[in-house]
């Protein structure tokens, strides 16, 4: 790990939600600056190469907007199954040198302050969720190209043509979202890469991670500004109660707010 030393993460044991705490440390190995741009990178790269370079491939010479979605729909979810599998591997190996749970390894616990886990703490969540719906209704988002705006293809002909009816399709978008908002990008930048960067960068080591997540959107890069909001949104509370569930949580209503609206879509 480049030398660099370990950091206590707070575990707590043997209280129900919201009593106080007995907080047992959990030393994480931190990564050095190398080790986390090494992993940034494992993510980035391949969801650019996939969006750029497979699903225009893949898709062929003109392709309808129905077939450069679809694509592109198919070709992301794997980019970010390939993201799970890489928290979990590296998890995992971790888990098997120190013995310790996944659990504490990916920050899979209670939000937890000195004295306290869970309970009342979990409603921190909603000024975060408050912030990341301001967020969203900015003015001055930047727009994307037309032909890989999926909100704007749904709500074409063509779009609302492929998804009538189509459940498929509809259980694919909702994997594709659990990836996206838990199961990869999420866990993979709150779980896997903050609890150990604090070696590497100190306590601005959330800005930063707030910031690769930003810049990780190379399948999309018009969204970069504001994924790193977003990614600061999701990370200081990560960071502040050392629970990933707090940026997964925050992360995932918009997902099922998309899953939401998607219903009267494929019904219509």
């Amino acid at each position: 790990m480049g030398g660099v030393p370990s950091v206590l993460c707070m575990q707590t044991v043997g209280v129900n939600s919201g009593e106080r705490a007995e907080i047992v440390p959990v030393e994480l190995r931190q990564y050095s600056r190398k080790k986390v741009l090494g992993v940034w990178a494992a993510a980035a790269l391949p969801m650019g190469a996939l969006a750029w370079i497979v699903a225009p491939a893949v898709a062929g010479r003109d392709p309808t907007p129905q077939r450069l979605a679809l694509t592109l729909l198919f070709a992301l979810t794997a980019g970010l199954l390939w993201q799970s599998l890489l928290v979990f591997g590296l998890a995992w190996r971790e888990r098997a040198r120190t013995r310790t749970s996944l659990r504490d390894l990916l920050w899979l616990r209670p939000p937890t302050r000195p004295g306290r886990r869970g309970g009342r703490l979990w409603w921190w969540i909603l000024p975060y969720v408050a912030g990341l719906a301001v967020l969203d209704m900015l003015p001055f988002n930047i727009a994307g190209p037309a032909d890989r705006d999926f909100g704007q293809f749904l709500s074409s002909a063509a779009g609302q043509q492929t998804f009538h009816q189509a459940w498929d399709l509809y259980a694919l978008v909702a994997v594709e979202l659990a990836l996206n908002t838990f199961l990869g990008e999420e866990l993979l930048f709150r779980g896997l890469l903050l609890p150990r960067m604090r070696g590497a960068f100190g306590r601005g080591d959330w800005i930063v991670n707030a910031a690769l997540f930003g810049l990780y959107h190379l399948h999309e890069p018009w969204v970069m500004p504001n994924a790193a909001v977003t990614g600061a949104l999701c990370a200081y509370p990560t960071r502040r109660y050392r629970s990933a569930w707090m940026g997964i949580a925050i992360h995932s209503v918009e997902a099922v707010f998309f899953l939401v609206v998607l219903v009267p879509v494929v019904l219509s």
